[in-house]
């Protein structure tokens, strides 16, 4: 995910998703309380497209059904067991309809990740509105979202081998991995994130590599700002990071290749996320007194970009934004940042991308895992439509070649995963 402000244009055409039809919620409103508004994601629900995306996955019931749920309840404890339940079971039908579990119940294709995040934001659509009898405080309804958050983004569903970290051929090694929801959806709606697709392809599987098997854990993380200056991915990644032998945030990058991002930078450089909210500023983190400008990958970069892994070319990507000590003006650095410079942008922009990348290293290094942990960010191809399906308004959701595309490049981070894992263990070794 890089929209950068000189890149955005190669950005818009990176993710493919799109969703999630409104359904009108079965629990009705108490009388004479106003709902609360649909946000600017939910009310994409309302076109054509997020329709089409989910009548055609067979996710198009799952808002009903939860709001019909939601119905049944009778206080704010039975409420709260639905939407964990329910959020659960949707990131669970998710994973299992990408890796060919159960009926694929409609003609989309098995690896599409945006049923996921259409049917997430109906299901959220119905828990904002809803005004149960038994009254329902706005601190309890964020609760109630926050939770329906995490257990349908798998970020309750970690579920590591058991070993502790660092284990080098001891048993099973442990990687986290995680994704996003597609993005710019207001250029074309009908994006997907390959970073998603990655997430729900490989979320439990074992990757066998020179150095032994590998069982990969992942999770979905928002495009959003406010989520991430909330603490959403610390808090889902802290328990964990100090119980694997590898972890890897992925997002979509640039047209045609991999990137390994070499450097992370503390700056957020302000294009809007899916709620269309624009932020500019340094990355705002607990400690900031502490808060380094720039930290750094620990995958080794130099395994993973000679391995033949794919059909798409793999770099290690040196480059940086800065503003050089005692300057004032921001300069491009090929060869990374220099001592004292203030980070403007890293290897991997200044988006989401970037930040998730810039906080799960900062998380590696404040819990004192630097110099054993291997970690860092990669980036994936934008995904693409196939010729003569490029216009929003009028190109269909899906095409054989779109198809293509997201295949080859799941399979191709998760080669690049296997790569990593057999030369860090060699590493260590």
């Amino acid at each position: 995910m890089r929209p950068l402000r000189v890149r955005i244009g190669v950005l818009g055409l990176a993710l493919v998703a799109g969703l999630a039809a409104p359904t009108a919620a079965t629990a009705a409103p108490r009388a004479g309380s106003a709902a609360p508004a649909p946000t600017v994601e939910e009310l994409r629900l309302d076109g054509d497209v997020p329709r089409e995306i989910l009548r055609r996955s067979g996710f198009a019931a799952v808002a009903p059904a939860f709001a019909r749920g939601l119905g049944r309840t009778g206080s704010y404890r039975e409420a709260r067991a639905v939407v964990a339940r329910e959020g659960a079971a949707l990131w669970r039908r998710a994973v299992d309809r990408v890796q060919g579990r159960g009926p694929a119940r409609g003609d989309l294709s098995r690896d599409d990740d945006r049923p996921l995040y259409w049917a997430r934001l109906g299901m959220t659509r119905e828990l904002r509105a809803w005004e149960p009898g038994f009254g329902l405080s706005e601190r309890q309804r964020a609760a109630l979202l926050t939770e329906l958050e995490r257990t349908s983004r798998g970020q309750t569903d970690l579920r590591l081998p058991r070993g502790g970290h660092g284990g080098h051929g001891k048993g099973v090694k442990r990687v986290l991995l995680t994704g996003f929801d597609p993005f710019t959806l207001d250029r074309d709606i009908r994006i997907s994130n390959p970073s998603g697709a990655v997430a729900l392809a490989l979320d439990g599987t074992v990757i066998d590599t020179p150095d032994g098997p590998a069982r990969v854990e992942t999770a979905v993380f928002p495009v959003r700002w406010a989520d991430f200056g909330q603490g959403t991915m610390e808090r889902a990644l802290r328990p964990y990071l100090p119980r694997v032998d590898l972890f890897t945030t992925v997002s979509q990058g640039r047209v045609g290749r991999f990137d390994v991002e070499r450097t992370n930078g503390a700056w957020r450089g302000g294009f809007p996320d899916n709620a269309n909210v624009s932020r500019t500023e340094t990355v705002p983190v607990t400690d900031p007194a502490s808060q380094p400008q720039w930290t750094t990958t620990t995958l080794p970069y130099a395994a993973i970009t000679a391995a033949d892994t794919g059909r798409f070319p793999v770099y290690d990507n040196t480059s940086v934004t800065e503003i050089p000590a005692g300057a004032t003006e921001a300069v491009v650095r090929p060869d990374g940042p220099t001592p004292g410079s203030t980070a403007r942008e890293g290897g991997g922009g200044n988006y989401l991308s970037n930040e998730i990348a810039y906080r799960a290293t900062l998380l590696r290094d404040r819990l004192g895992l630097h110099g054993t942990l291997p970690g860092g960010h990669v980036h994936t191809p934008v995904l693409q439509f196939g010729a003569g399906n490029t216009d929003p308004a009028t190109g269909a959701v899906t095409d054989p070649e779109f198809v293509r595309n997201r295949l080859d490049i799941v399979a191709q981070t998760r080669a690049i995963v296997g790569v990593a894992v057999s030369a860090a263990g060699t590493d260590r070794g």
